[in-house]
């Protein structure tokens, strides 16, 4: 414990060359913003640029958090969305509390957006595959679904995936019960960017009334 210590004391967060963000030359709606920086963090190659975590709240208030690939950023609208099973339990979280949270945040460029909001949620049972987005391995695991259900071992596992490997295999077109869209209409987006000298940049939008922004600094 001593020595994890003495690493997180000498081995301070953003020692390197990062780059610079000009909050005067940010366009005027956040998800545009975020369009361009995740192009960026694209370009550079950061693995996984398109893993946000996604956060909701439990039935006993607690908040509960976890990483998902975003699936769309509507410019036009302010909404961010993500897939998920209905059934599963931040599917069922955020039907009793439709709102969440998402983040993102990419190490080598040293940059973090956070935004949040109340979510709406689209079926997509009979939408067509182009629509749903899916891999053909993303589409196989969600037809096996029992997401966050004990499993008794690896063999029941294969034994499912085979299962649902073949079905796909009969009807490429085919659906998974519960697979949802879900969008998080902003509120509130929030772009860090960080320094190697801590003289970190913070801006912030926030929806008006009309359906505009507002955009302003934050302390760091």
């Amino acid at each position: 414990m001593e020595q994890l210590r003495r690493l997180l004391r000498e081995r301070p967060p953003m020692a390197r060359e990062l780059p610079v963000f000009d909050p005067a030359a940010a366009p005027p709606d956040p998800a545009s913003l975020h369009v361009e920086w995740l192009l960026g963090a694209m370009a550079a190659e950061v693995p996984d640029a398109q893993v946000v975590a996604v956060s909701t709240v439990g039935e006993d208030h607690h908040p509960d958090a976890r990483m998902l690939v975003l699936r769309d950023i509507d410019v036009a609208h302010g909404a961010w969305s993500f897939q998920a099973d209905a059934r599963s339990p931040k599917g069922r979280q955020l039907a009793a509390a439709p709102w969440a949270a998402l983040t993102s945040y990419w190490p080598a460029l040293g940059r973090q957006i956070r935004l949040r909001g109340p979510v709406e949620a689209v079926g997509l049972e009979r939408a067509v595959p182009e629509v749903r987005g899916l891999s053909p391995a993303a589409h196989v695991a969600a037809l096996v679904g029992r997401q966050s259900l004990p499993l008794s071992g690896p063999a029941e596992f294969e034994r499912a995936w085979d299962a649902a490997a073949a079905l796909r295999e009969r009807d490429p077109a085919t659906a998974a019960p519960g697979h949802t869209r879900y969008s998080v209409l902003a509120e509130e987006v929030e772009f860090w960017q960080g320094d190697q000298h801590r003289r970190h940049v913070r801006l912030v939008y926030r929806r008006r009334e009309d359906g505009g922004w507002h955009r302003g600094l934050l302390w760091p």
